[in-house]
């Protein structure tokens, strides 16, 4: 049985072995485009109507290069590679891993659909709330979208778990829809043990960045004058910290779930079981 104390150890290890390594590609993969995409949202406020567009081309693009970052970091927990080559790796297998992504968000797009598709057939407008308009429900709609998100979210959160180790499938078995498959018999047996560890980063996390953005925001707001319309020195301020924090969880989860992967793998090469879905 694979216990998750000993997976939090050796990703310990691993990253006070590897600082002078992950550093470079945490900078460049997570912290430098969260910092700039934290002020996005100031500038959507005071641009013109077709700055919205460029910004979200902007941020689908520091999506990939922050998947190319958890790539590289995987690549290292792994030791598949040294540090000077896990960046050719990550990038052979990024367009494996942006396949992969496609398909599980189509997939959880699908599970949602039902929402949308009730709210449609009852008469509602789904283009009024995007529009800023009033968006009433009547109450049989809202007690069904309401369970059924509450279900959608604990499917969801389910399969996260089951397949938390899907992205070090991808660079060390170099697969690619196949990755699911491996992930989802590599975690069987421990899921609830996975999404236990998942759940608390999530919430730890979460509260990291809140406390970061609301503390130094209020410090940054009294030193730097209060705060403006449109980008202002505090809120680039600060964007940095709260990027900072959130570049450290990426790459925490990204050696943890390489590790994990790692000790799951073992675990199944000594079960010896055949490949079967729980």
């Amino acid at each position: 049985m694979v216990k998750m104390g000993t997976v939090w150890d050796r990703t310990a290890e691993f990253l006070g072995d590897n600082v002078s390594a992950i550093l470079p590609v945490a900078l460049f993969a997570f912290f430098v485009p969260a910092s700039i995409g934290g002020n996005f949202a100031a500038l959507r406020a005071g641009g013109g109507p077709t700055l919205p567009m460029v910004l979200a081309l902007v941020e689908l693009a520091f999506a990939v290069l922050s998947l190319w970052g958890t790539l590289a970091i995987t690549a290292m927990g792994l030791d598949l590679v040294s540090d000077r080559s896990a960046g050719r790796v990550a990038l052979s297998r990024l367009p494996a891993a942006v396949l992969v992504i496609v398909v599980l968000l189509a997939g959880v797009l699908l599970l949602a659909a039902p929402i949308p598709a009730v709210l449609a057939a009852t008469g509602h407008d789904l283009w009024a709330m995007p529009r800023g308009e009033d968006f009433a429900l009547n109450r049989p709609e809202a007690i069904f979208s309401a369970i059924y998100l509450v279900v959608l979210i604990g499917v969801t959160l389910w399969f996260g778990a089951r397949l938390a180790v899907v992205t070090p499938a991808i660079v060390r078995e170099r697969g690619a829809l196949g990755s699911i498959a491996r992930a989802w018999r590599l975690s069987r047996g421990h899921g609830w043990r996975i999404l236990g560890v998942l759940v608390l980063y999530v919430v730890v996390s979460w509260v990291a960045q809140l406390a970061a953005q609301t503390v130094f925001g209020s410090v940054f707001e009294l030193v730097a004058g209060g705060a403006g319309d449109g980008v202002t020195l505090a809120g680039v301020l600060t964007a940095t910290v709260v990027a900072a924090v959130q570049a450290a969880f990426q790459v925490v989860l990204a050696a943890f779930t390489a590790k994990l992967y790692l000790a799951l793998a073992a675990h199944d090469a000594r079960r010896g079981d055949p490949a079967v879905s729980a």
